[in-house]
């Protein structure tokens, strides 16, 4: 056989095989990887995707949880998978903010991964110890410029969604406040409660039960639209605040080389979890909702990670704040 019909016939080869392989997939389990703590809001988002998912495929889909460097660890973990399905990652807008954040980042967050589809999107509050001065948000943003360097805000690591809020905020307002970071959100909210700090601005996934509870003070979302689950909550836009805009989205994502077929499959399976009725309940109870069916797609993913590095990469370079 000469070198072209070889190289011809290996080619043919190939792409049946792809097919072939994704009609099969997935044949054993799959390990969802969470860069965080179990029990956090991340787990627990990627806890409930999970379980419709693995109904879904036929195939266990098992949360494992690899914490560390502000969710690098476990995102390096998968990038080094093998690109065969049964490694996926769930992860937050960390993965778009790691790429600057991280001097020393093990992978290259643009071409290790391929995608699978947006999870949910998490809106945020700003919140302070129950008996913070301020009665609303206007005498907040007042209060806070002419005391900015007497005000701790609390965070819950470098990259985190709170930090990130947190320099959104002192840019917005042009003070520099305290800021006090801690390992998660936990201790941060702990500390928050007990009055050893004074605001932090942190998802509703980790506040809604305190504020419903009059146990810390809610004075906006930073969202867009009012919140159904807290309808007498501004927006930082209605309170001049427009450029305080942050979310805590979720993406799956897999190795790079992963088959696109496979993608597809995690992908379809993805929206039929997303579209269950006690998914939406139960994300709804968290203060957020499923993606839609065109937002929990490849294409919809590769697109908002993309925008989502470009829209952080100067304000974590103007803040200067950098992780090794």
């Amino acid at each position: 056989m000469s070198v072209s019909k070889l190289i011809g016939a290996v080619s043919a080869a190939m792409m049946l095989a792809a097919p072939a392989f994704a009609q099969g997939y997935p044949e054993r389990q799959v390990t969802m990887i969470v860069p965080f703590a179990a029990g956090g809001p991340t787990d627990t988002v990627a806890r409930l995707v999970a379980e419709r998912m693995s109904a879904d495929l036929g195939q266990q889909v098992i949360v494992e949880n690899v914490g560390g460097a502000g969710g690098t660890l476990g995102a390096g973990q998968v990038a080094k998978a093998d690109p065969d399905g049964y490694t996926v990652l769930l992860h937050h807008i960390g993965m778009a903010t790691s790429d600057t954040l991280y001097r020393n980042l093990a992978y290259d967050t643009e071409n290790a991964f391929d995608y699978v589809g947006l999870v949910t999107d998490v809106p945020m509050v700003v919140v302070a110890r129950k008996d913070f001065e301020p009665a609303d948000f206007p005498a907040f943003v007042s209060y806070v410029k002419a005391n900015g360097d007497k005000l701790t805000m609390a965070n819950a690591g470098i990259g985190a969604a709170s930090h990130l809020c947190g320099m959104l905020m002192m840019q917005a307002l042009d003070v520099p406040l305290v800021t006090v970071p801690y390992k998660g959100t936990g201790p941060a909210m702990t500390d928050l409660l007990g009055g050893q700090v004074d605001i932090m601005c942190d998802q509703t996934t980790n506040t809604t039960q305190q504020i419903k509870g009059g146990t810390i003070k809610a004075y906006a979302v930073t969202m867009p639209e009012r919140l159904a689950l807290f309808p007498d909550l501004p927006t930082t836009i209605e309170g001049g605040l427009p450029d305080v805009q942050v979310s805590i989205w979720h993406g799956i994502y897999t190795p790079k080389g992963t088959p696109a077929e496979v993608n597809q499959r995690l992908s379809a399976s993805l929206q039929k979890a997303l579209a269950d009725e006690s998914v939406a309940t139960s994300m709804a109870e968290l203060g957020t909702a499923p993606a839609t069916a065109e937002q929990a797609t490849p294409e919809a993913l590769k697109a908002k990670l993309e925008s989502e590095i470009a829209r952080w990469k100067p304000v974590i370079e103007a803040a200067g704040v950098y992780a090794d």
